[in-house]
C-alpha cells in the first residue's frame, strides 16, 4: 500500500500559518557525535550541543512582514509534514538574515530553538 512520505507541509509560528513555498527542513536534534579515530583504531565519539532548527521558504504575500518575524523570540514553531509527523520548536527565535527573492516572490526564513519535539 502506498502512502504519502513527501509533498504538503505546515509552517506555524505561535500558531499563526506561514505561506510556506518550498526547501522545508526540520532538524531536531539537540547533540552531534562525532568520530575518534587513533592512528591504531576508533577510540570512540565526542558529543556536543547543537542548536535545533526548522527552515523553509516563503511566499512574500501581503500578510508577511519582515519586521514581525525578525522580531521573533521566544517563539513556539510547528512543522506538520506530509507524513503525518509534527515536530515543535520551543524558545524558538528567528536567527538567519533575511533575503527578499523579488523575482520569485520569496524569502528563507529560519527559525533556530532551545528544544525541537517529535508529536
Amino acid at each position: 500500500m502506498a502512502k504519502r512520505i513527501a509533498g504538503i507541509a505546515y509552517l506555524f509560528v505561535d500558531g499563526t500559518q506561514y505561506p510556506l513555498r518550498g526547501n522545508f527542513t526540520v532538524s531536531p536534534d539537540a547533540i552531534e557525535r562525532a568520530g575518534i579515530a587513533g592512528q591504531d583504531s576508533v577510540h570512540g565519539y565526542s558529543e556536543t550541543p547543537r542548536v535545533p532548527y526548522i527552515s523553509g521558504d516563503i511566499s512574500l504575500t501581503e500578510d508577511i512582514s519582515i519586521e514581525t518575524i525578525r522580531a521573533v523570540t521566544n517563539a513556539t514553531v510547528t512543522a506538520e509534514l506530509a507524513n503525518g509527523k509534527t515536530y515543535v520548536l520551543r524558545e524558538a527565535w528567528c536567527a538567519a538574515a533575511m533575503e527578499l527573492n523579488t523575482r520569485d516572490g520569496q524569502t528563507t526564513v529560519r527559525f533556530e530553538g532551545v528544544s525541537c519535539d517529535e508529536m
